[in-house]
């Protein structure tokens, strides 16, 4: 649709078989405090678990599109019209990257070892930018932090 101000896409879980997915999968409900008025949400997880997609049911605010990708072509068409994307560690991120993206990446207390570590940036997306846990678990802090960089960011 036309757009009325600043879109952002939003991708909360991995893989739910990944080794590490009960450390990078936040689930959508800390996600919410991203909401700001004057900037669209839209979600780009393609496959939800029953909690979130209970929570994304009663969300209007938040536009669907990621359980409609059927490949990564539809997920890049779908960036490509985004102004920023904020991702935990998943494929959404590093197609996010690969396309020169702004990208926020959420990372847990112990990340992959791609993202080094004691960096905010990363050498192989230069519009990346890390948010990582400083205590394991706490998404709390670090959606704070991002919080208040998206508004800094779009000018909110």
């Amino acid at each position: 649709g036309p757009k009325a101000g600043p879109r952002v896409g939003i991708a909360w879980a991995g893989r739910a078989t990944n080794w590490n997915d009960r450390n990078r999968s936040i689930g959508l409900a800390p996600l919410l405090a991203l909401a700001i008025p004057g900037i669209a949400l839209v979600s780009l997880q393609k496959q939800l678990r029953a909690p979130d997609r209970e929570l994304l049911a009663v969300q209007p605010h938040i536009r669907r599109l990621g359980e409609e990708f059927t490949d990564f072509a539809d997920a890049a068409a779908v960036i490509a019209e985004l102004d920023l994307v904020i991702s935990v560690d998943t494929a959404v991120a590093h197609l996010a990257g690969a396309m020169g993206k702004p990208v926020f990446i959420l990372l847990p207390y112990a990340p992959d070892w791609r993202w080094l570590l004691e960096r905010s940036d990363s050498p192989w997306y230069p519009t990346a930018r890390l948010f990582r846990q400083t205590r394991p678990g706490d998404w709390d802090s670090l959606i704070a932090e991002v919080r208040a960089a998206l508004a800094r960011q779009l000018g909110f």
